[in-house]
């Protein structure tokens, strides 16, 4: 049961966290095309939508990953080991850094992007003061996963290898 367990959680982060860290990771770029005139603006505001899209489907998806940890670790006996609960914990910043900052930031922009044209002067500056730190937090969400990744691979003081 832990082997079929330990597929269905690798399976998960591969199709659930993947396109998260890739859509989040592009949004920045493609957001200020989106937001500023020029050639490209049609296209960026499409992709935007896309991006924003994938993140909040993706996201709610992705809930399985740490489901499916948690009864994987349970499963294997490792629930209490301290290699795991840093990984949770990380996650758990990782969902927040999601959650707080990124899909708000790309709210914003996307708001921007529907506003009215008497309001759209205000949404725009809104969007691009949040779109500025989006990077950021972009990349320190993907940096928390990676960690996370080192861990489950690593596996500091496991018994069962490494």
């Amino acid at each position: 049961m832990a082997k079929f367990l330990l597929c269905l959680h690798l399976l998960a982060v591969a199709l659930c966290i993947g396109p998260v860290a890739v859509a989040v990771s592009m949004f920045p770029r493609r957001a200020k095309a989106a937001l500023t005139e020029g050639p490209e603006r049609a296209g960026a505001e499409a992709s935007v939508r896309l991006l924003q899209r994938i993140c909040h489907v993706y996201a709610l998806i992705g809930l399985a990953v740490p489901l499916l940890g948690v009864g994987t670790a349970q499963a294997m006996g490792v629930l209490g080991n301290a290699w795991l609960i840093a990984s949770m914990v990380l996650t758990a910043l990782a969902a927040g850094v999601l959650l707080l900052f990124v899909l708000p930031g790309q709210q914003a922009t996307v708001d921007a992007l529907d506003a009215a044209d008497a309001e759209r002067d205000a949404e725009t500056a809104r969007a691009t003061g949040m779109l500025k730190k989006l990077p950021m937090t972009a990349g320190v969400f993907n940096l928390l996963w990676a960690v996370v990744l080192v861990l489950m691979v690593i596996r500091p003081g496991s018994t069962t290898g490494a």
